[in-house]
């Protein structure tokens, strides 16, 4: 592939350099890569991986102008007052919109809620990334994605490649990127790679091997933990206004430096759960003894965001829970409809909590007030007014008594503030019931 030169202006810095290396200043052909045997790509993935200067995107320039319609990630343009949950697959369900952000590396609700302006540069990217592969495309378009990851985190970008390849296979999509990264290339597990040198030669080799586990996974070591291990990662946590409870046991899942990349909290369960006592035929009716002999409930588990989507998760729990030493471990999941991990993990699901009819009626009699309990000022409002804050109170101590007990203690040197973010986020919390039980126990 060769491309025209312009002249140059022949500046005394010009002809200098132009004497001394051979060079002319008068233009013509340049060759810019190849040549590269590679037709344009109707289906899977093809990367195209090389140094800097190599050609890269001169070879993805001329994938362009060969294509009929394509998408080019670079170019999206993104609605500057929607926010991104809003942006991406606007025309799929809240859950595939929420998969396809997580796939891209934006699994932290916060940033669902954010417009394009507000995110970082590595995050832009990454969104532009998931609005282009959520968007309606004609059959067989592909997506060009020039300088894949280049400007993240190497974990993250490793992360990123081995979810990008599963959204490939799941979404039937037809990607084209082009990266200087060799580490990606083993997650993104390409179905066609160009490799080009320095000069710009290429060789094309077809791979696309089988699935495989994420490539991070080797490296990472599963061992007990302490609460504080809990508390370096416990703001990455979507829920960070509930407590653990009694905490029985940690783990971590660690990186090769040393640095918490996951972390499982089992402790004590509430002393009564309808879904459990129908899942172990009423066993542990009232008899506190034999539950806190025989049951734990994953309370937490967080994967850092960098590599969240991966998998990780669930092989956490699945290689912790044994190591408990419980007869069950159970968990109250709210995310439990959007992203199935327990089940992945090895747990059975049971069944969804049912709606709070007190979350209902509070709700309820705080508009018959004039209060919005979405609002920014329902704190305020709450120091404001006493039956503003009873009502907020109530539901949150009759979570408390439900979950950890201590209800009314706890609500009582709560600041309004933690009070009204805890409230809200019970609104619409309807979590999924899940139980293990550990083979071989009758």
């Amino acid at each position: 592939m060769t491309c025209e030169c312009s002249p140059v202006h022949a500046t005394r810095r010009a002809v200098e350099v132009a004497l001394r290396f051979g060079l002319t200043l008068g233009g013509g052909m340049r060759r810019i890569v190849g040549p590269v045997d590679l037709e344009t790509p109707t289906a899977g993935l093809c990367a195209v991986a090389g140094p800097s200067g190599s050609g890269k995107s001169s070879l993805l320039a001329e994938i362009r102008r060969r294509s009929e319609t394509f998408t080019d990630v670079t170019e999206v343009r993104v609605d500057p007052d929607a926010t991104i949950l809003d942006a991406v697959a606007p025309q799929r369900t809240l859950a595939e919109a929420l998969s396809i952000l997580s796939a891209c590396g934006l699994a932290e609700a916060p940033l669902w809620l954010r417009r394009y302006e507000e995110l970082s540069e590595g995050e832009k990217f990454r969104a532009r990334l998931a609005i282009a592969i959520g968007s309606d495309r004609p059959c067989g378009a592909a997506l060009i994605c020039d300088e894949f990851g280049t400007n993240l985190h190497r974990r993250a970008a490793r992360a990123l490649a081995y979810n990008v390849r599963r959204l490939v296979r799941r979404e039937n999509l037809v990607l084209i990127v082009a990266t200087c990264h060799d580490d990606v290339l083993e997650d993104l597990n390409p179905d066609v790679l160009v490799r080009l040198d320095a000069d710009g030669r290429g060789t094309t080799v077809t791979a696309g091997r089988a699935a495989r586990a994420f490539s991070l996974r080797r490296e990472l070591r599963i061992a007990p933990g302490l609460k504080r291990d809990y508390d370096a990662l416990a703001s990455r946590h979507y829920r960070t206004t509930e407590e653990l409870g009694f905490v029985d046991k940690v783990f971590t899942m660690r990186d090769r430096s040393g640095e918490v990349l996951g972390v499982v909290v089992y402790a004590h369960g509430p002393l009564e759960l309808a879904l459990r006592n129908e899942a172990t035929g009423g066993r542990f009716i009232r008899r506190p003894d034999a539950l806190n002999r025989s049951v734990r409930m994953l309370r937490r588990l967080i994967i850092h965001p960098d590599v969240r989507g991966c998998g990780l998760g669930q092989h956490l729990v699945r290689m912790t829970m044994p190591r408990v030493g419980t007869e069950y471990v159970e968990c109250l999941a709210a995310m439990g409809d959007v992203n199935p991990v327990f089940e992945r993990a090895g747990m059975r699901r049971i069944g969804q909590v049912p709606p709070s009819q007190s979350g209902a009626a509070a709700v309820k009699r705080l508009r018959e007030l004039g209060v919005d309990p979405l609002a920014p000022d329902l704190a305020w409002k709450m120091g404001r007014s006493v039956e503003v804050r009873e009502i907020v109170t109530s539901v949150v101590t009759t979570w408390y008594q439900a979950t950890t007990a201590g209800g009314e203690r706890r609500v009582a040197r709560q600041s309004p503030e933690f009070l009204a973010r805890t409230f809200r986020g019970l609104l619409d919390h309807r979590p999924v019931y899940y139980l293990w039980r550990r083979e071989g126990t009758r």
